[in-house]
């Protein structure tokens, strides 16, 4: 191994980093420089890949380098995440005009989300039927077999729940706990705690006013404080950009993803079927589609490249609030139960997808209407509580595949295409969130038109 060259591609990395950092001193926007990161990124890592091969000690040590940036700038969103969740959903208390339509607001949020998600399942189940996908059909070597043991593992810690018992593990018996992420649930659960702490401000605003104006207050102050977290970390977007995505396809195994090509069409097609669903759920409800796709595209590609809801949470938030006029409360609600709510890509698409594919190896009949029905009111009804991380696509498999008596470990069979599909379902998880706060906040008549139909604002400041 030459360390001369580990050297030299770190160099380069950083004279990338030297390029975007010249941009933002120019003042160039800050969709510019996120699309010009993602380009950069991707040819940085194929060049890598043609020289070196993606399997090289060289490339294994250079990208473990980039990881300081790109997985470093991902742990910084991770960071501020629960506090985000937190602070936002009781800041949506304390806003009176949230307040008084807040069981209408969260109903409709979740409504458009369940909702968005039983769509999801029905274009995966077609997808996979129109290209006739089957897990037979896939080689399995000691990768996917090692992955589906892994898989069978994890279902038996979850399999003696019942549902009633799955609903329990929602809620936070330990708050503390949950704030540091521990469970795959953690982020409902923080959002339930928060919950009860806004209607008790309520309830105190109505017996000693006082008390919680002084409440209103610091909750104010702590989400000014947070909010600044979040624009210092996303000055550094771009970076991160640049680094995941030269990782990414530095690594990228070429011959596997074509090997499963015909699985990763599908699956892309039905991503943006999907998409092309919220585009015309927003055209119903009065808005133009296209001012949508422009503002939220730096967002949209910030989740591409990390593969993380969670860590896209603070941009999504951002995004909503100053470039598509949707009031605070709401753009917190919508995003944070986007996190583990209604998953279109990775709780909606991906699950049928596989269970579909995976039916005819027990010889269920997966064009069947009970077949088809059911798998659909499974799906939605288990993406509740499904993780905004990476991986949070296989707990949703996991759930659905055992619930429709499939086999667990054949989910495995896809591990070598799993994070280039991961990627797309991310940014469809995304969208799916940020359409239902602006939909909802359409329906209230709370939505500035303004900002939405005006020029887009920065997400950083």
């Amino acid at each position: 191994m030459n360390v001369y060259l580990i050297i030299l591609n770190i160099a380069v990395l950083l004279l990338l980093i030297g390029v975007l950092a010249y941009m933002q001193k120019k003042h160039i926007s800050f969709s510019k420089r996120v699309f010009t990161a993602l380009g950069l990124g991707i040819v940085f890592g194929f060049a890598l890949q043609g020289v070196y091969g993606a399997d090289s000690a060289i490339v294994q040590h250079s990208t473990q380098w980039f990881d300081i940036v790109g997985t470093g700038y991902v742990k910084l969103l991770q960071m501020i995440v629960m506090p985000l969740v937190f602070i936002s959903i009781v800041m949506a208390f304390t806003k009176l005009s949230i307040s008084n339509n807040l069981g209408k607001i969260a109903t409709l949020i979740i409504g458009l989300l369940l909702g968005t998600t039983a769509i999801a399942a029905s274009i995966g189940i077609m997808t996979s039927l129109g290209f006739q996908l089957e897990a037979m059909e896939i080689p399995s070597g000691e990768a996917e077999q090692a992955r589906g043991q892994e898989l069978e593992q994890k279902y038996e810690q979850i399999q003696n729940l019942s549902f009633p018992q799955k609903i329990i593990e929602l809620l936070p018996a330990n708050p503390f706990l949950d704030f540091t992420g521990q469970r795959s649930t953690s982020t409902i659960a923080v959002v339930i705690f928060a919950a009860f702490v806004g209607i008790a401000y309520l309830g105190v605003a109505r017996k000693q006013p006082e008390q919680a104006e002084m409440f209103k207050k610091i909750v104010d102050s702590l989400y000014a404080i947070v909010m600044r977290i979040v624009t210092l970390v996303l000055r550094l977007t771009p970076y991160g950009i640049l680094a995941i995505m030269s990782r990414v396809t530095a690594t990228s195994d070429i011959d596997a993803i074509a090997k499963l090509g015909k699985f990763v069409v599908a699956s892309y097609i039905a991503l943006f079927v999907m998409f092309a669903i919220h585009l015309l759920i927003l055209a119903l409800a009065g808005l133009n589609p296209i001012t949508y796709v422009k503002k939220v595209l730096p967002v949209l590609s910030f989740a591409f490249t990390s593969r993380s809801s969670a860590a896209t949470l603070p941009l999504n938030v951002k995004a909503q609030t100053t470039a598509l006029g949707v009031p605070e409360g709401i753009a917190n609600f919508a995003g944070s139960f986007g996190l583990s709510i209604g998953q279109n890509g990775c709780a909606g698409i991906y699950p049928a997808m596989l269970a579909v594919m995976i039916a005819p190896t027990v010889n269920i009949d997966p064009t069947s209407l009970a077949f088809i029905l059911t798998l659909i009111l499974v799906v939605t009804i288990s993406s509740f509580g499904v993780a905004g991380v990476g991986g949070g696509a296989t707990f949703a498999a996991i759930l659905v595949l055992s619930t429709m008596n499939l086999p667990v470990a054949l989910a495995g069979l896809l591990i070598s295409v799993e994070p280039l599909i991961d990627m797309g379902r991310t940014a469809l998880n995304v969208s799916g969130s940020m359409t239902a706060g602006v939909v909802t906040s359409r329906i209230t008549k709370e939505l500035n038109l303004n900002i939405y139909n005006g020029e887009t604002q920065k997400l950083e400041a």
